[in-house]
């Protein structure tokens, strides 16, 4: 039974319902239950009801993880343990989520897997399930939590296309990531994104019409994310796949193991990182082999964006870093071909090797890009940015510098921490630093680290 919307406008009007699910998760254990509803320090209800909110205001524009719970500051989510299975009570809901009093099919499923994510990760993740202190006991953690969501297909050839990208990008860039999502979905592939609004949606909503076009019903928008970020870049409304990873680390490589091509669309500071955890993986000699196609692309207008991507990439890594990506500017038809290739190389490649179509195995990933990484204005200042060191393990402490930009941009804990503590200091090669400083300030200038019409204070400072 749903109560009325109220409020004093309809942007934070709010509903009191009580849902079931519509899809996956029907019951819970009464241990499970109760650590959901527990508030206190051990307990899941603060985590559920931050992710929850997130799902339920899909489309909004804030990259502020604090905003959502200064909108709506009374909204509480429940798990209601009953006879016939479990539901979900949601006290003063944005209203937004429903329509004549039904909540959304699609925001239902989503918040479910809210649920179901939260829950496995507190039981079998942290209840220490799995072995976390070597690289293959993580990569097996990765691996069930997208077994248990389900977004693991057998008897499927490679068709998932990840494609990365800023949340914060202007029109003509947003226009051509559905533009390239289009052929995408005129050649069957699926889409993987990081579930946010920008480069994040466009694709997905460009394949939608394609695979109308193409009269194909089981497409799968797979949106991966994690409860630091997902708050600041809520589900975008296409997201039917929504997988909630413990932490940004294991979020990416969610990413790199049921990819089979990756596309990188111009964006901020999260992108950086995540071109440089790719990098650091595909630089490591025991990957040298293991197809994985990486296209940087974008319009017209973002051609001197990648310019700089690259020669930052080059002169922090060295040339041969180069051999692991292809810039396409202006051509989303020609980015698809070449993607279509691409996956035709990675799944010869399975064959021969007896790997997986749903997930790649066969890619080395060390503990330095497994770990997470906790940025505290120490472990940022101690980051070995210098060239003494093999390129793959260079990228990798770079990628970390990103990481904790991003945090201090978006996350709560980061933003936290600086207003307490000031900027973080990044030190390292002078040369590197300069760029990397150069390639901040180019992000600042083009509005890439906040949605526009955002004032940016940078939460960063870098000693050249």
């Amino acid at each position: 039974m749903n109560d009325a919307p109220h409020g004093d406008n309809n942007r934070h009007a709010t509903v009191t319902a009580r849902i079931s699910p519509a899809a996956g998760l029907d019951i819970l254990s009464r241990h499970e239950v109760a650590r959901l509803r527990d508030a206190g320090a051990g307990g899941l209800h603060d985590l559920l009801r931050r992710c929850a909110l997130a799902v339920l205001t899909q489309g909004s524009l804030t990259d502020d993880a604090r905003a959502l719970l200064d909108r709506y500051p009374d909204f509480d989510i429940q798990i209601l343990q009953q006879d016939r299975g479990v539901k979900l009570e949601l006290v003063n809901a944005p209203a937004g989520a429903f329509v004549d009093g039904q909540i959304i099919r699609g925001v239902n499923e989503l918040l479910f897997a809210v649920v179901r994510d939260i829950i496995y990760v507190s039981t079998q993740i942290e209840a220490g399930r799995f072995d976390l202190s070597d690289s293959a006991g993580l990569t097996n953690a990765v691996f069930e939590i997208l077994r248990n969501a389900r977004v693991l297909k057998p008897n499927v050839d490679p068709n998932m296309v990840v494609c990365w990208g800023g949340h914060s990008i202007g029109r003509v860039e947003y226009d051509y990531t559905k533009r390239v999502g289009y052929e995408l979905g005129l050649r069957a592939l699926d889409i993987c994104t990081g579930c946010g609004p920008g480069a994040m949606k466009g694709p997905m909503k460009g394949a939608t019409i394609a695979h109308a076009k193409q009269r194909r019903h089981t497409n799968r928008y797979i949106g991966i994310t994690e409860p630091g970020i997902i708050a600041a870049e809520s589900p975008n409304p296409i997201v039917n796949h929504l997988v909630i990873m413990p932490d940004i680390e294991k979020r990416l490589e969610a990413f790199v193991r049921i990819g089979h091509a990756i596309i990188v669309f111009p964006g901020g500071v999260g992108t950086a990182e995540e071109i440089l955890y790719l990098l650091g993986i595909l630089l490591h000699p025991d990957n040298a082999n293991v197809p994985l196609p990486l296209i940087f692309t974008g319009p017209s207008e973002s051609a001197a964006y990648f310019e700089q991507i690259d020669r930052f990439l080059r002169l922090a890594l060295g040339e041969h870093v180069a051999a692991h990506y292809r810039v396409i500017v202006d051509d989303p038809r020609e980015v698809a071909r070449q993607v279509r290739k691409g996956i035709e190389r990675v799944r010869a490649y399975r064959l021969d090797t007896q790997d997986a179509f749903f997930f790649n195995w066969a890619l080395n990933i060390e503990r330095e890009f497994q770990e997470p990484f906790v940025p505290t204005h120490a472990a940022m200042a101690a980051l070995n940015l210098h060239r003494d060191q093999p390129p793959h393990r260079l990228a990798a402490d770079l990628r970390r510098a990103f990481s904790g930009i991003v945090a201090g941009n978006v996350k709560e804990d980061g933003m936290r921490a600086i207003e307490q503590h000031g900027p973080f200091e990044i030190n390292g090669d002078r040369e590197i630093m300069r760029a990397l400083d150069a390639m901040l300030a180019s992000f600042v200038a083009q509005q890439r680290m906040k949605l526009p019409g955002s004032h940016y204070e940078p939460c960063y400072r870098v000693n050249a």
